[in-house]
């Protein structure tokens, strides 16, 4: 009988926890393409319990063994043939400055940067404190992830000397 009340009371929490994700905007995802138009990759976008967002990503075909700049993107556009500048400039709902060492910064789409191992794959649990899931005004569906080909400095302004956009995908 016990075990039975513990398995009820799993599902509950199961459902429970499915319900509040549901209330803070749900789970969002993005495809990753690269300046060939190719699939390289995805992301799983979900709220954070603390607030903000957590990002899982898994893209592949990267400058193996860098570091590189990862921001969220103002427009949900990544258009190939623009070299994704139809993303346009950082998500930036406070308007606030670039990189997380600016005096009054960071940007909310500013996120730290990521490491390519060895086979060009990028796998990352990125948390984005500043944005949320939600329609409001921080809100990141219908934006863009943007992967560029350098390392973020965290100060150079407006986009922290990232260099060439090399991967986009438009988050939904």
């Amino acid at each position: 009988m016990l075990s039975r009340f513990v398995l009820i009371s799993a599902a509950a929490l199961a459902v429970s926890a499915n319900l509040a994700v549901a209330a803070e905007g749900g789970e969002a995802t993005a495809s990753f393409v690269n300046l060939k138009g190719e699939t390289v990759g995805k992301a799983t976008l979900v709220p954070a319990s603390g607030g903000g967002v957590l990002i899982r990503m898994d893209v592949s075909g990267l400058p193996a063994g860098k570091e590189l700049a990862v921001h969220i993107h103002q427009k949900g556009s990544c258009d190939p043939q623009t070299k994704f500048m139809s993303a346009e400039g950082h998500f930036n709902p406070g308007q606030m400055e670039h990189g997380f060492e600016a005096d009054k910064g960071p940007h909310g789409g500013d996120l730290p940067n990521q490491f390519v191992d060895d086979q060009g794959k990028m796998r990352a649990e990125i948390l984005a404190p500043r944005v949320s899931l939600d329609g409001k005004e921080n809100g990141v569906k219908g934006r863009a992830i943007v992967i560029h080909a350098k390392r973020d400095d965290y100060k150079s302004q407006p986009a922290g000397d990232a260099g060439d956009r090399i991967a986009c995908a438009v988050i939904k």
